[in-house]
């Protein structure tokens, strides 16, 4: 997500290093180069020139301080600048209502019904909703299958009527339903409709007039680029949706429509959608975003994902364990699996500040703790409560066993032991300074 631009702002900012002081000369040239890097982008050219003007004339205005270099300014005011372009402040969905209306438009192939499924997971688990999924998709052949299947999964009620083409009907009783059966929110999936087509866009016209949403959320494939936000303006003249969901974004992007669609439509961007599993759902958070764009991490959603899966409870358990030093591989297992709940590990890596760029060009897999769990669960349950019982022919049973080689064991076993000696002397104030004093070596380049 926003690799080449993120590489070419910063190329653009190394033209002032060095540098004593901004000028005229030096920002023209570093501004030129973010305004090539914004249209490389796919962000419109008017957004991308009043952006480098603001830039300009904010950069020109300040007193740079002496603690300060001019490239370190820079990078801070088109932080700030990029923020603002997308929003500026975090804007929330609409809750409001009994029950909750949410009505979901956009066109054709932009992901409207995985999101459907996802924002009622999202509901449903963060925001302790009881939401009813309603399949107003008449038209597209298996959609109401599909809804029916990703309900199925994230345990949520599908409501239908066989054989009706009538998607206004469906999303009235959809909501008569929710109220009998004590459902508070509705999400209603839509057909997939082009702008051109006015038929269709009367249809959904209809759909909204009928059931009134408390919120109507456009789903739009930020993949399409500049055209996803010339739809998003038609459809908006004709639905005045309350915000906009950009799907797709892990993708081969280059990112313009997150730039430019706030600006185009005036409308806030709530959701994100970053890959295709359930759980692959960010709110939206302007400045978070900005942060990734320039390469600075995004710490704080990776505190917050880390929350969401690790119990305060537990975590007291075994900080008691580590510091008895009886962490085992059963406690290990669990960490993997929380890890992995949190989302994709590439994308959860480049969350913290430096490292995005480092691991950009590798390849990580979502299955990269195949081969771990898989030695694991060679392990009988008491090797796993006691790894200091593996001796050497234990070793190739669970090698054999697991389809691994024995270097893999000893490697993996190596591993833990210094992960139990490190995670049990950071239970100690000693230890914690020694970890701090080798993040500051690392961070500074030295051995």
């Amino acid at each position: 997500m926003f690799e080449n631009l993120s590489d070419r702002l910063e190329r653009s900012f190394k033209i002032l290093k060095g540098e004593g002081k901004i000028t005229e000369i030096n920002i023209a040239e570093s501004l030129k180069e973010v305004r090539r890097a914004l249209l490389d982008a796919d962000v419109n050219y008017k957004i991308a020139k009043d952006f480098t003007t603001t830039v300009k004339e904010k950069a020109l205005g300040q007193n740079v301080l002496t603690a300060v270099k001019p490239g370190q300014m820079i990078v801070k005011i088109v932080h700030d600048e990029l923020a603002l372009l997308m929003g500026g402040v975090f804007t929330d969905i609409n809750l409001g209502g009994n029950p909750n209306v949410i009505l979901i438009a956009g066109l054709q192939g932009s992901g409207k019904t995985t999101f459907s499924g996802k924002l009622a997971k999202f509901l449903k688990s963060k925001r302790s909703r009881q939401p009813l999924l309603v399949a107003g998709d008449v038209y597209r052949p298996a959609a109401i299958e599909q809804l029916k299947v990703l309900g199925q999964q994230i345990g949520v009620p599908v409501f239908t009527i066989e054989g009706s083409n009538d998607p206004v009907r469906i999303a009235k009783e959809g909501i008569e339903h929710a109220k009998k059966f004590g459902y508070n929110t509705v999400i209603i999936d839509t057909a997939g409709r082009l702008a051109i087509d006015e038929q269709m866009m009367q249809e959904i016209a209809n759909v909204k007039n009928a059931v009134k949403p408390s919120e109507t959320l456009f789903v739009v494939d930020s993949m399409t680029g500049q055209d996803a936000v010339n739809t998003a303006k038609e459809f908006n003249d004709r639905l005045d949706f309350n915000g906009v969901v950009l799907t797709k974004l892990d993708g081969d992007t280059r990112g313009g429509a997150a730039l430019s669609i706030r600006s185009i439509v005036n409308k806030p961007i709530k959701f994100v959608g970053m890959g295709e599993k359930m759980e692959a759902l960010d709110v939206f958070h302007p400045d978070r975003m900005a942060d990734r764009i320039l390469g600075m991490g995004d710490i704080v959603s990776l505190v917050e994902k880390a929350q969401e899966q690790f119990d305060a409870e537990e975590a007291m358990k075994l900080q008691k364990k580590i510091a008895k030093n009886q962490f085992n591989f059963n406690d290990f297992l669990n960490q993997i699996n929380q890890i992995k709940k949190m989302g994709n590990i590439k994308d959860l890596a480049a969350m913290i500040p430096g490292v995005g760029k480092a691991i950009k060009d590798l390849d990580i897999d979502d299955d990269a703790f195949k081969g771990i769990e898989a030695i694991i669960f060679s392990m009988t349950p008491q090797e796993r409560e006691k790894p200091e019982l593996i001796n050497a022919s234990r070793r190739k049973r669970i090698a054999s066993g697991s389809g691994s080689n024995l270097q893999e064991v000893n490697r993996l076993l190596k591993q833990f032991e210094e992960t139990r000696k490190m995670m049990r002397a950071m239970t100690t104030g000693k230890g914690m300074a020694r970890m701090m004093n080798a993040m500051k070596q690392m961070q500074g380049g030295k051995p």
